[in-house]
């Protein structure tokens, strides 16, 4: 197992159960289906800990491009590696989202609309206004980034490098996550990770799925630039407070 396989399985893991409980939720005739929002935040929060539960020991579970990136401006991780995890990252999302859809795929066959399909894969905004979605994309994943900065001064480290999310264990992430989207999800659906929203979305957009519809890009860039401003500001603010 290396850092690059870690980052892949982790993040497969976290978008086969996150986009899974969205599919069992919104999508027609599943179990699932109609168990509302606390049920999505709750299995997203536990697909974290399932991701990095078992991506830590290698990689330090960062599983997400914007945790990465924050790290890496706050001194706590080499910007060497930096490509390489969200190389990882975004292949990791794909795949997930491949597993989810071939897990789901008769009851997408049986949910005609297009906007509830892309919502299992893709984040849409509540209310489409591109400055305010933006502004909640970036107030989430500073969110996020900053709490993740604070948790622990213990670490794990590989080849002599300070790793980082590794060192917290899984359960304070699960917790972070779940409390962001119980709070703050309303309005996005809170990608907070450009991996976990881009990724799924190319998988809509090249899988043969029936009567899909449009994939949204012209929404695609907010939950990439969000999380980047938003994991840039979290950073910036840790250094300068020390």
């Amino acid at each position: 197992m290396t850092p690059f396989i870690a980052e892949i399985i982790g993040t497969a893991l976290l978008i086969t159960l996150g986009c899974g409980v969205v599919a069992n939720v919104i999508l027609k005739n599943t179990k699932g289906h109609g168990s509302g929002w606390i049920v999505i935040t709750a299995g997203w929060g536990f697909a974290v800990y399932v991701g990095v539960v078992v991506a830590a020991p290698y990689s330090g579970a960062h599983i997400n491009p914007a945790v990465s990136i924050g790290l890496a401006l706050a001194g706590k991780f080499s910007w060497a590696s930096v490509p390489l995890y969200i190389t990882a990252q975004l292949l990791g999302a794909m795949i997930g989202a491949a597993i989810v859809w071939l897990i789901y795929k008769d009851h997408f066959d049986n949910t005609p609309d297009t906007g509830t399909k892309l919502g299992v894969f893709s984040t849409i905004p509540a209310i489409r206004k591109y400055a305010s979605n933006l502004t909640s994309e970036i107030i989430g994943t500073f969110v996020l980034v900053f709490t993740v900065l604070y948790f622990t001064d213990a670490s794990i480290i590989a080849s002599e490098q300070i790793i980082g999310l590794g060192s917290l264990g899984a359960l304070p992430v699960a917790i972070l996550v779940w409390a962001i989207g119980l709070s703050l999800g309303g309005t996005t659906g809170y990608a907070i990770n450009p991996a976990r929203d881009l990724g799924p979305r190319i998988i809509h957009a090249i899988l043969p799925i029936k009567d899909k519809g449009s994939s949204d890009w012209a929404y695609s860039w907010v939950p990439i630039i969000g999380p980047v401003l938003g994991c840039s500001l979290a950073a910036g603010l840790f250094l300068i407070l020390g």
